[in-house]
C-alpha cells in the first residue's frame, strides 16, 4: 500500500485521468511518440514499467514483442491497467520509493519511467532501484516535465528546487518535485547512470489537427524532456 496507508495521490482520479491519457495531447501526441522512440525496438527484451498507471505503455510494449511487467503506487492505476491488458501482463502495486524486492539483480534489459521520478520523494534512492534491476547493458528510458516549462509556470528562480501543485481534472492536486537541469543530471549521476541521449520533445504533427492550441505552445516552447541512461560501469557511490 502507499506508505502511511494514506491514498496514492492518483486515487479517486484514476478513471479520468485514464479516459484523456489515452487520446490528450500531452501523453499520447506528446510524450508517448517521444519514449517509444526512445525505447527502439524491444522484441524479445524484458521491460519493466516503472509507474505504469493505466497501462498505455505496457499494452504498446506487449503489441511491440516484449515480456512486460509494469507496477504503480495507485490501486485505481493498477486496476485499471489489469483490465486492459488481460492476466498476461503481470501488474503490481508498489510504491517507487521502496526497494523492489520482488525483482533479483539485472532482471530487466529495459527499464521505463516517464512522468513519474518527480514523484519520488528519495529520487537517488529510487534511480538506484531501477539501476540494480538492470542487465548490466541496461538502458532506463526516462521522461520528466521540462525545467524551463515549469519555471515558466510557476515562476521564481528557474534554479529554485522544490515541491510544487498544479490543479487536474476533477480537482485532482498534482504535487510534483521542480529542479534546474543540472541538478537533475547530478541525480542521474549519483545513482550510477550516464546520458546515452537526451531529446526534448516536439509535438506530433497529428496535434495541429486535434489539439491546436497545444500544438502551436509546444512547437515553441518545451513541455518535457526525455532521457535514455545507460549503467556506468563503476558501482555508484554511496551517498554522502
Amino acid at each position: 500500500m502507499h506508505r502511511g496507508d494514506a491514498p496514492a495521490p492518483y486515487d479517486g482520479f484514476a478513471d479520468t485521468f485514464a479516459a484523456e491519457a489515452a487520446v490528450s495531447a500531452y501523453n499520447a501526441l506528446y510524450d508517448r511518440p517521444t519514449v517509444l522512440a526512445l525505447l527502439g525496438d524491444v522484441r524479445g527484451l524484458r521491460v519493466l514499467d516503472a509507474g505504469c498507471g493505466p497501462g498505455l505503455y505496457l499494452e504498446q510494449l506487449a503489441a511491440r514483442g516484449a515480456a512486460a511487467i509494469g507496477f504503480d503506487q495507485s490501486e485505481d492505476m493498477v486496476r485499471h491497467a489489469r483490465q486492459r491488458l488481460g492476466p498476461g501482463i503481470e501488474v503490481r502495486q508498489h510504491d517507487l520509493d521502496d526497494p523492489l524486492d520482488w525483482l533479483a539483480d539485472s532482471a530487466v534489459d529495459l527499464v521505463l519511467a516517464t512522468l513519474v521520478i518527480h514523484y519520488a520523494r528519495n529520487r537517488i534512492a529510487a534511480l538506484r532501484e531501477l539501476r540494480r534491476v538492470l542487465v548490466p547493458q541496461g538502458r532506463l528510458i526516462l521522461s520528466t516535465s521540462h525545467p524551463t516549462a515549469d519555471w515558466l509556470t510557476h515562476g521564481g528562480s528557474y534554479f529554485d528546487a522544490d515541491h510544487v501543485d498544479e490543479t487536474w481534472s476533477e480537482g485532482m492536486i498534482h504535487r510534483y518535485w521542480r529542479q534546474p537541469l543540472q541538478r537533475w543530471v547530478e541525480e542521474f549521476t549519483a545513482a550510477g547512470f550516464v546520458i546515452e541521449h537526451l531529446v526534448e520533445h516536439r509535438p506530433d504533427p497529428q496535434m495541429a489537427h486535434k489539439h491546436a492550441a497545444q500544438y502551436a505552445k509546444l512547437s515553441r516552447e518545451p513541455g518535457f524532456i526525455a532521457f535514455r541512461l545507460a549503467k556506468t560501469a563503476t558501482h555508484a557511490p554511496p551517498d554522502h
